[in-house]
C-alpha cells in the first residue's frame, strides 16, 4: 500500500539524498528556481543539496510555464509521468491551462530485460507452476508501470501477459515521499500555491496509483464491464485469466485486431467504419447513463477493431464511476442547455461541482446564456464535443468551479470517442446522435414503476428520519445540560442553510403524506371498504392515485 500517513516528511528523505538532489537539479534546470529558493529546503536538508547544478538551458525559456512543466514531468521519469497523466484529469485539482498540456505526456520508458520478466514470474508463479509455455522476448507494448509480452498457456490460447517493472513501487514510495516533503513546504512558504492544496495533491496521487498498481482491481473492472456487454455482439471485452494473474501480473485475452486510428488499415479489410462508429458512440453512451461505469481511457490506441466490424476495447486500468443522481443532473444539465435555460443551467452546474465560496450567479448566468447561444446557433452536426468541454471547464475555472473527477472523466470520454468517430466518418454526428438517447433516459425517470421504487425509497428513509430525530434531540439536550454544546454559525451562509431547510421540510412533510397514503390506501383496498367498483375500495384507489400524483409532482418539482 502507498500511504502518506507512513511518511516521516524529513527523516527518511535523507535515506534518499542523491535522488531528492536529481529533482531539483531538474527542477532548476526548467525554471522552477524561483519555487525552490521559497521552499527554503537548505534549512531541512543542507546536507548534499550545495552541488546541485542550478543552471537553466536558455531554450526553455520562451517556453510557457505548462510546457515546461510537461517536459519536466517527462525527464524526471516513471512516477512523475504518471503523476502528470492523472492530474491532467483532475480539473479540481490544478489550473485548467496545466490540463491540456498534461494530456500531451507521454510514455518515454526504455523497457526492462526479459531476464526480469521471468524472475518475475518465477516470484509469483513458481518454476513448476509457470502456466506460459512460451513468452516472445520483445514487449510489444510499455508504458511507466509496467510492460505487455505475448504469451501462449499449455491450452494453446495466445495471451497478452502484462508485467509490472522490477523495483518500480520501492523507486515510487522514494518519489511520494520526496513529493509530499515539497507539497508540505510549498503549504508552508508559497501563499500563492498553497491555493491548490499541494499535500492535497499528492495525497491524491498516492491513492490513485496505488488502485492503478494492484492488476487485481484492473482485472475486475474488466468482468465487469464484460457483463455489461454480455449480449452484445459488437463488443468484445478481452477474456481476464484470474488464475494466471496476481498484484503484478496480469493475463489476458489477446486481442488480434486493427488499431482504429488505422484507417487506410480498415479499408483494406473492408471493415464498415460508419457502423463502427455508432458502436462506439453506443458504447461510451450505455456504459455512462445506463450503468454508470465507464473506460475513462478511449484513445485511439486503446481501441481495436475484430472481423465483422466488432470493437475491442482494451487498458482498464483508468474507469469513471457516476451514480444514479450524479447522471441524471448531468442530463437535466443537458437539457436545460438545449432549451436555452440559463438559469437552470447555472443550478444544474452548481450541482456537478464543489467550490469554496458561492460564485455570483449574475454573472455566472450571464457567462452561460453566452456560452448556450455560441452554441445553440450552430448546426448539431457542427459542434464539437472537446471545444464545447474547453469552453465550458474555462467558465467553471473563471468562477472557482471544479468540476467532480468522475463527471471531468466522463467528459473526456466523450470527447475522446468524438474524436475517433470523426477520423472513421467526418459527417458523423455526436450530439445529434446521443440526443434521442438521452431525451429516452429522461423520459424513463417518469415511468411508473421508477416512480414506485422512488416513493418507495423515500418513504423508507423519511422513517427511518423520523427515527433519528427523537434519539438525536436527546444526545443534543444531554450536550446542553453538560456545557458542552457549541453552536456555530456562518452568517454569511445562513440564508443559503435556511433556503435548504425550508426545501428538504417541504420534501420531508410531502413525503409523511405520501407515506400515510400509501399505508391508509393499502388498509382499504385490503379490507375492500365500500363504495366499491368491480370489487375494489373506490378510497382505497383515490388514496394511491393521490399519492401517486404528489409522488410525481415532488420529483419533477424545479428545486428552487
Amino acid at each position: 500500500m502507498l500511504s502518506l500517513r507512513d511518511f516521516d516528511v524529513v527523516g527518511r528523505t535523507y535515506r534518499n539524498i542523491n535522488r531528492y538532489r536529481q529533482i531539483l537539479t531538474i527542477l532548476f534546470k526548467y525554471g522552477f528556481g524561483n519555487i525552490i529558493e521559497a521552499l527554503k529546503i537548505d534549512q531541512y536538508l543542507e546536507v548534499g543539496l550545495k552541488m546541485i547544478s542550478r543552471a537553466k538551458p536558455a531554450r526553455f525559456e520562451r517556453l510557457t510555464q505548462p510546457e515546461r512543466t510537461r517536459l519536466l514531468f517527462e525527464e524526471l521519469g516513471p512516477t512523475f509521468i504518471k503523476f502528470g497523466q492523472i492530474l491532467s484529469t483532475r480539473p479540481d485539482l490544478i489550473p485548467l491551462k496545466f490540463i491540456f498540456e498534461l494530456e500531451k505526456l507521454q510514455d518515454n520508458v526504455p523497457e526492462f530485460p526479459f531476464s526480469d520478466v521471468q524472475t518475475i514470474l518465477t516470484k509469483e508463479f513458481g518454476i513448476k507452476a509457470n502456466p506460459f509455455v512460451s513468452m516472445e522476448e520483445e514487449p510489444f507494448a510499455s508504458a511507466s508501470i509496467g510492460q505487455v509480452h505475448l504469451a501462449k498457456l499449455k491450452t494453446g490460447e495466445k495471451v497478452a501477459v502484462k508485467i509490472q517493472r522490477p523495483g518500480i513501487r520501492k523507486r515510487i514510495k522514494v518519489d511520494l515521499e520526496i513529493m509530499n516533503h515539497l507539497a508540505t513546504l510549498m503549504e508552508r512558504h508559497i501563499e500563492d500555491l498553497s491555493f491548490f492544496r499541494p499535500v492535497k495533491i499528492v495525497e491524491e496521487f498516492a491513492e490513485t496509483l496505488d488502485k492503478e498498481m494492484d492488476y487485481t482491481l484492473e482485472a475486475s473492472n474488466m468482468e465487469r464491464v464484460a457483463r455489461q456487454f454480455l449480449f452484445d455482439s459488437t463488443i468484445h471485452i478481452p477474456k481476464v485469466y484470474l488464475d494466471r494473474s496476481t498484484e503484478i501480473v496480469l493475463t489476458m485475452e489477446y486481442i488480434q485486431g486493427i488499431k482504429i486510428s488505422d484507417i487506410k488499415a480498415l479499408d483494406q479489410h473492408g471493415m464498415d467504419r460508419k457502423a463502427l462508429t455508432r458502436q462506439g458512440a453506443d458504447m461510451i453512451l450505455k456504459q455512462v447513463f445506463e450503468y454508470g461505469f465507464f473506460h475513462a481511457d478511449l484513445h485511439p490506441g486503446n481501441l481495436f477493431v475484430l472481423p465483422d466490424n466488432v470493437l475491442g476495447p482494451v487498458d482498464f486500468g483508468m474507469m469513471g464511476f457516476m451514480d444514479r443522481r450524479a447522471r441524471e443532473v448531468f442530463i437535466d444539465l443537458i437539457a436545460s442547455v438545449v432549451t436555452e435555460n440559463p438559469s437552470a443551467t447555472c443550478h444544474y452546474l452548481l450541482e456537478i461541482t464543489e467550490y469554496d465560496d458561492e460564485p455570483d450567479l449574475r454573472f455566472l448566468e450571464r457567462d452561460i446564456s453566452t456560452f448556450i447561444s455560441q452554441y445553440l446557433n450552430r448546426a448539431l452536426k457542427h459542434i464539437n464535443v472537446g471545444r464545447l468541454l474547453q469552453d465550458l471547464l474555462k467558465i467553471t475555472a473563471k468562477h472557482k468551479l471544479r468540476l467532480y473527477p468522475d463527471t471531468f472523466l466522463m467528459m473526456k470520454s466523450f470527447a475522446a470517442v468524438e474524436g475517433v468517430a470523426h477520423r472513421l466518418d467526418p459527417e458523423f454526428d455526436m450530439v445529434g446522435y446521443a440526443a434521442p438517447f438521452i431525451k429516452r433516459k429522461k423520459m424513463e425517470r417518469m415511468s411508473f414503476s421508477r416512480i414506485s421504487q422512488d416513493i418507495s425509497t423515500l418513504s423508507a428513509e423519511s422513517l427511518q428520519l423520523l427515527q433519528e430525530v427523537p434519539r438525536d434531540s436527546i444526545a443534543i439536550i444531554r450536550q446542553a445540560r453538560k456545557g458542552k454544546f457549541v453552536l456555530g454559525f456562518d452568517v454569511q451562509k445562513l440564508e443559503k442553510i435556511i433556503g435548504s431547510y425550508q426545501r428538504e421540510s417541504h420534501k420531508l412533510s410531502v413525503s409523511i403524506i405520501i407515506s400515510a397514503l400509501i399505508i391508509a390506501s393499502s388498509l382499504l383496498l385490503s379490507f375492500k371498504v365500500s363504495p366499491q367498483i368491480f370489487g375494489i375500495s373506490l378510497f382505497g384507489m383515490g388514496g394511491i392515485a393521490c399519492a401517486v400524483f404528489l409522488g410525481l409532482w415532488l420529483f419533477v418539482r424545479p428545486n428552487k
